[in-house]
């Protein structure tokens, strides 16, 4: 038998009080606990057992740390006051983990024989025992029920963020074709321009006033596309990156439109085409009026583009529910339904030469996209091809917010 001393036995004894599965017994239980307890010492790395072992004990740890493990994969770590094990007082099975040191250790073994040799004496201790252990295997279903429950959460927060990143690679791609697209357009009318100023500068004495006046034509024609295209890159690009902030209010929709009846009527005056905008007088509409501007100057400059001289362009408003409707319709060359298709697409570019051989590149009517949707409502488009096309967007006649549902 092992020599304790007194003061042993009340360490020992000071030792279960303090965990929480002796915690309610009376000090001569404890005492016949304490005389049973095996004093082991582990040194840092140590394995104390084996999973699969048959090693049936408790231990309580004095002090240092301990992992419960499989293999690299840790389950958990027992410190100074804790303990494991306690089921193999009752059961005979082999150890589900092998249980390693971290560092140097202190515990306190007690053997399954030396604990129902305690219990053949004090019957009461299962009792108490028992009760301690339902207790700590009820907070264990607690924490495996909640363990489950954080699981499918992260499952699920997993399947979110996989679906993100797919859809950023896809933005990612669009946006890098997008980009070759401008890139593409941009250099195309630069080139021309160069070229065109490179022939004047060299020769330009040797042309009449007419072959002058045409190339200086062209120059303002090729100048004229790229800075609307630079124009619209710097809007697009401003709403992507949030420096374009939406300033909603009530507005006078007839007098957008004529306004930009006005800024094209020279563009449209040169290929002998009339706009008719109906003649309303006084729509209000809750807008940001720089968007819903931009977006007009960019569907009638379309339509000026696709109609070919002597042609027509009607802009009209009118009711649609709790929305105004505003329509650019042209009796040009129409666009085919595969293209229509392509319409409105970052990482597509159906642009056509226009009637006067005007390019594009598609950005603008991304644009009016982007600036109608953040207004609150919607574009389409309706064609037939050598008949004509209509391009409409509608915006809220009031502000949403402040519109009485019920």
């Amino acid at each position: 038998m092992q020599k304790i001393t007194d003061t042993e036995i009340l360490d020992r004894i000071r030792i279960l009080k303090s965990i929480a599965l002796f915690s309610d017994l009376e000090d001569e239980m404890l005492k016949s606990i304490a005389w049973a307890l095996i004093p082991t010492e582990l040194k840092v790395s140590q394995l104390l057992f084996e999973k699969g072992e048959k090693e049936y004990a408790l231990y309580l740890v004095v002090s240092g740390r301990v992992k419960a493990h499989v293999g690299e994969h840790t389950f958990a770590h027992f410190s100074k006051n804790q303990y494991f094990g306690e089921y193999s007082l009752l059961d005979s099975t082999p150890r589900s983990t092998s249980v390693t040191s971290e560092e140097p250790t202190k515990l306190l073994r007690l053997d399954q024989k030396a604990f129902f040799d305690v219990t053949a004496k004090h019957a009461e201790i299962t009792h108490i025992m028992l009760k301690g252990l339902i207790w700590r295997l009820r907070d264990y279903n607690t924490l495996e029920a909640e363990l489950t429950r954080k699981n499918a959460e992260i499952e699920q927060q997993k399947a979110v963020l996989e679906q993100q990143r797919k859809e950023l690679e896809a933005l990612n791609a669009t946006k890098d074709k997008f980009f070759a697209i401008i890139a593409h357009d941009l250099k195309n009318p630069f080139s021309t321009v160069l070229g065109i100023s490179e022939l004047l500068a060299r020769e330009f004495e040797s042309f009449d006033p007419e072959s002058l006046k045409e190339f200086i034509s062209q120059i303002y024609k090729y100048s004229n596309n790229t800075f609307n295209l630079l124009e619209n890159l710097l809007q697009w690009s401003m709403v992507q990156t949030g420096r374009m902030p939406m300033r909603p209010k009530m507005a006078n929709l007839c007098l957008v439109v004529a306004e930009n009846v006005e800024l094209l009527s020279g563009n449209a005056l040169q290929k002998h085409i009339s706009i008719e905008s109906g003649g309303c007088k006084d729509i209000s509409a809750y807008i940001d009026v720089n968007m819903v501007t931009t977006v007009v100057r960019n569907l009638l400059s379309n339509a000026i583009k696709f109609t070919p001289s002597d042609g027509k362009i009607k802009v009209a408003i009118e009711a649609d529910g709790s929305f105004w409707k505003i329509s650019v319709a042209d009796n040009g060359i129409g666009i085919s339904e595969k293209d229509m298709k392509k319409l409105f697409l970052l990482d597509s570019n159906p642009t056509t030469i226009g009637t006067s051989q005007e390019t594009g590149t598609g950005l603008g009517l991304i644009l009016c996209k982007e600036f109608v949707e953040r207004n609150g409502g919607s574009i389409g488009v309706n064609s037939i091809i050598d008949s004509g096309t209509t391009f409409w967007f509608t915006v809220p006649k009031a502000d949403p917010n402040s519109l009485d549902l019920n």
